[in-house]
């Protein structure tokens, strides 16, 4: 693939941890041949996030609607004006290997249109039973296509087709792969080069990563405990 390459992080009061993202992101985008913009939307922030981020030289734009999925259309949108032909997104409170945009491209080179990455929580931020619990439910070496807007690649012929991010306050990464699968794009899950991001249990809205490790991740590790049918003694009639 040729053209400009754009990263998009929607950013809400990440001051403590933009720095190390955009630190990964530079990295990334040095290992690729192609232009690399990065774009920072400081979405309803009342702390320097902006500022933090201008200090590493990329674009931010700020905005008042404290909304991801309006946030991630802000920065889509400024991008496909400069003319990006890829569109890559992670989260201000994420880190990305070296290898993230090549990888993503390399993917794009073989036909894909969209790729799902994975992603995996800083694990000295989670207690010792959930990182038990993350390795009991997280098998190396397989994608099972979760959509992650922290590990998200897409065409921008595809996500033009697709129609966008929606202005949703949460979820707004999953209804857009949905809309592309409907349409037929090629959708790859690759775990390649997974993204680790933060592991705090209160995130920035009430149905995303942060309830799944706070909620959901000790339950979906819990051993299924065997049904007993009366009148059987193996518990199967």
């Amino acid at each position: 693939m040729t053209g400009l390459v754009a990263v998009v992080v929607p950013a809400r009061d990440e001051a403590e941890r933009i720095d190390a993202c955009l630190v990964s992101l530079r990295a990334s985008a040095a290992q690729v041949a192609e232009p690399v913009e990065i774009v920072v939307v400081a979405d309803g922030c009342l702390d320097d996030t902006a500022a933090r981020a201008r200090r590493h030289g990329v674009t931010v734009i700020e905005s008042t609607g404290s909304n991801v999925g309006g946030a991630r259309t802000l920065g889509a949108r400024y991008a496909l004006d400069l003319g990006a032909t890829w569109l890559a997104s992670t989260d201000a409170d994420s880190v990305v290997p070296a290898g993230w945009l090549a990888g993503q491209l390399d993917l794009a080179a073989w036909g894909a249109e969209v790729v799902v990455g994975t992603v995996r929580p800083r694990f000295d931020e989670l207690t010792p039973e959930q990182v038990d619990a993350w390795h009991r439910t997280h098998d190396a070496g397989q994608a099972l296509g979760h959509v992650h807007g922290a590990n998200l690649g897409i065409s921008a012929d595809a996500y033009r087709r697709g129609g966008g991010f929606r202005e949703l306050p949460e979820h707004e990464d999953t209804d857009l792969v949905e809309r592309l699968r409907d349409a037929g794009a090629v959708v790859v899950a690759s775990d390649r080069f997974e993204v680790e991001t933060s592991g705090r249990h209160v995130g920035r809205t009430p149905g995303g990563y942060a309830r799944y490790l706070r909620d959901d991740l000790l339950r979906a590790a819990a051993p299924v405990k065997p049904v007993t049918v009366a009148g059987s003694r193996s518990g199967v009639e």
